[in-house]
């Protein structure tokens, strides 16, 4: 028996001999082929995922292929979906077509034009659900937690990804929103060109972002904080962006990033409408760590690993209690918040307890004084990422004088300039 993902061509005609002879022409052809009478059955066969074609009458009793069409389309727009018409319903069968159909052929059916519908269609399909499998692998390695919450938003970006379309990411500090532009970026078809990030305050003028568009041609623009520009450069942005949906031609994909809700900004007139439509017909909305307890532990885990083993340290025993205390902590800075803590944990400092308290580190594998530095850089190169190489920031954020932070970065190589954002 042929299961699901095996079936490359799923053919429906209520006629049985005229669904026969379709299916030993398609047999011959060297295609597993499943042929049903009964279009209602279509749904419970296939699956967003199937990695094959439908070929289907118009005319069924029961349901037409037009609401077939339809029911497809739910499941996944991208399925191939090729529609079989008698002659005087040319005009339903473009009908079709505009709602998704990927073609459709005459009565009587000539065989040699099904057969390279097939054969260019389905080798398409194939390799689009392998690309999906792909990003919905990779998306998992870096988007972590098993929470409702972030499944749909690592869904999302498995649908949206291999699409040019821009994007508005929105959410808290920490709460991952980098991550999910560098994971469109990667995953899409401008994954070749290059990924320039910018903020927002750092634009002056129109010509900054011109430059950083120059940038990031054939690739991706990650703008932080887009109404914190001119709403000079806001406009010639909307022209931009118009420009390029007018000649269906993405020469920049813009992948913007805001931690305050957009509408406000529009409301308060910071944020013009008009590059909020553009940048809102995608939006992914991140949620805080603390809208998702049952992904902290976890996340803990994995950022203690990953510190122990760069320490060269076995696992500390994490005590159940103290688990409890990371479920109840608020999460102000999201998983960036947690990954410090998990990274502090490593080196024997327990956060979170009403006053910070030490433990003994066990099989000590490098000095004291080693082991410190080591975590200092890596906490310096943190707060460098987090605020691309914004001394000012970076020395507020970790509570040091500029002067020390300076000496700091100096003792272990640090340069601020690798740090800062493309433009």
């Amino acid at each position: 028996m042929i299961m699901n993902n095996d079936i490359e061509v799923l053919i429906i005609d209520d006629d049985q001999d005229v669904l026969e002879s379709y299916q030993q022409l398609l047999e011959m052809s060297g295609y597993k082929v499943k042929a049903i009478t009964d279009p209602t059955l279509v749904t419970t066969l296939l699956h967003k995922d199937w990695p094959g074609v439908v070929v289907t009458d118009m005319y069924m009793p029961g349901l037409s292929g037009m609401d077939l069409l339809d029911h497809i389309q739910s499941l996944d727009p991208k399925l191939p979906v090729i529609m079989i018409t008698g002659h005087g319903d040319i005009p339903m069968a473009v009908d079709a077509v505009k709602r998704g159909a990927l073609d459709f052929l005459q009565k009587p059916l000539q065989p040699a034009e099904l057969l390279a519908l097939l054969d260019k269609h389905l080798p398409a399909r194939k390799s689009h659900i392998a690309q999906r499998s792909a990003i919905s692998q990779s998306t998992t390695d870096v988007l972590l937690g098993d929470s409702p919450l972030i499944s749909k938003i690592r869904e999302k970006i498995t649908q949206i990804a291999l699409t040019s379309k821009d994007v508005l990411v929105e959410g808290e500090s920490g709460s991952g929103r980098h991550t999910v532009t560098k994971l469109l970026h990667q995953n899409s078809t401008l994954h070749r060109g290059p990924f320039v990030a910018i903020v927002g305050h750092s634009i002056s003028c129109t010509a900054d972002l011109q430059r950083a568009m120059i940038s990031a041609r054939s690739g991706s623009l990650s703008l932080h904080d887009p109404h914190e520009m001119p709403m000079e450069t806001q406009q010639w942005l909307c022209r931009f962006l118009l420009e390029q949906e007018r000649q269906n031609k993405k020469e920049v994909r813009v992948l913007a990033i805001t931690g305050t809700t957009p509408e406000n900004l529009v409301e308060q007139e910071r944020l013009l409408p008009e590059l909020f439509y553009f940048l809102s017909q995608v939006r992914f909305q991140l949620p805080p760590l603390r809208q998702r307890v049952c992904d902290i532990a976890p996340l803990f885990k994995y950022f203690l690993k990953l510190s122990c083993q760069k320490l060269h340290k076995p696992m500390p025993t994490i005590d159940k209690a103290y688990i409890n205390t990371l479920n109840r902590h608020e999460w102000n800075g999201n998983v960036l918040e947690l990954k410090n803590v998990a990274e502090l944990y490593a080196i024997g400092i327990v956060k979170l307890t009403g006053q910070d308290r030490t433990t003994p580190i066990e099989h000590m594998s490098s000095p004291l004084d080693d082991l410190v530095d080591s975590y200092e850089k890596q906490v310096i190169e943190d707060a460098l990422y987090l605020f691309a190489g914004r001394i000012n920031d970076v020395a507020n954020y970790l509570q040091v004088p500029r002067k020390k932070l300076y000496l700091r970065m100096k003792k272990h190589s640090l340069d601020k300039a690798e740090y800062k954002a493309q433009s």
